[in-house]
């Protein structure tokens, strides 16, 4: 028991460095710093929200339409950020690779974990000021929004961990993955409601693992006025073999890595 107890303070401590290291590389420490991370998803999700709202006026499946778009297009751009932060980011910390203590798993999850605290940290921001004005809910049931998003993230996290090795050995994935990366915004749920769907494409996008989670989310938030649709084992079943696959395909890579 102590010497799991030891690794796993020796763990907490590498994943604090790698961390502090990745935000000071990323955002320096001029302006506001790290706070980037907060507002860069922030200005995405209110400059959508407003363009959706000049477009389709002021609600959209009955819910106000800002506070719809914002709690969809975050997520979405987490996966996007996220995705695109595991690109060659083995590569890149590959001198990490000299400490023993810090293994090739670490790069990835401290990558995908500052994006998510920092979208969430946008998501609860631009959630509390909108509310401030009544145009954002309080939370129908706060339980359904945690779990949406830890889906979510869950998803973020197992896609990453197969497109991160494979990136390395592939120069051609490198290119395109940026740009197919949009392909998922018709399968991430964070424009529409499945219940608004025709059933024949409703059958098709429930096949995408986000979609049930941004279901949950939004049930969250707008109660079941929404008439959400999702299952909550489904998600799992894509993820975890997903994960099993990315962990395998990071040992490989890490044998084949030149540490320079």
């Amino acid at each position: 028991m102590s010497t799991l107890s030891k690794g796993w303070n020796i763990q907490v401590r590498v994943i604090n460095a790698l961390m502090i290291r990745e935000l000071t590389t990323r955002f320096g420490r001029e302006n506001i710093g790290f706070l980037w991370v907060m507002a860069e998803p922030l200005l995405f999700a209110v400059l959508v929200g407003l363009l959706w709202r000049m477009m389709k006026g002021p609600y959209e499946h009955g819910v106000d339409i800002m506070a719809f778009v914002v709690s969809g297009y975050i997520p979405l751009v987490l996966f996007r950020s996220s995705l695109a932060r595991s690109l060659n980011s083995f590569t890149a910390n590959g001198s990490l690779m000299y400490h023993r203590q810090i293994k090739i798993l670490d790069i990835i999850l401290v990558r995908c974990f500052i994006e998510l605290v920092g979208h969430m940290m946008a998501y609860l921001f631009i959630g509390s000021v909108m509310g401030a004005f009544g145009i954002f809910p309080w939370p129908h049931d706060i339980g359904f929004v945690m779990l949406g998003w830890g889906y979510y993230a869950l998803f973020t996290l197992s896609i990453c961990l197969v497109v991160a090795p494979l990136s390395e050995m592939s120069e051609v994935l490198e290119k395109f993955m940026p740009v197919t990366a949009y392909l998922m915004v018709p399968f991430s749920g964070a424009f529409f409601t499945v219940s608004a769907l025709t059933p024949a494409a409703a059958s098709i996008v429930l096949y995408s693992p986000p979609v049930h989670g941004m279901e949950m989310m939004r049930y969250g938030l707008f109660g079941a006025s929404i008439d959400p649709q999702y299952d909550f084992l489904y998600p799992l079943k894509f993820c975890l073999p997903c994960m099993a696959l990315g962990l395998l395909l990071c040992r490989i890579v890490r044998r084949d890595l030149v540490v320079e």
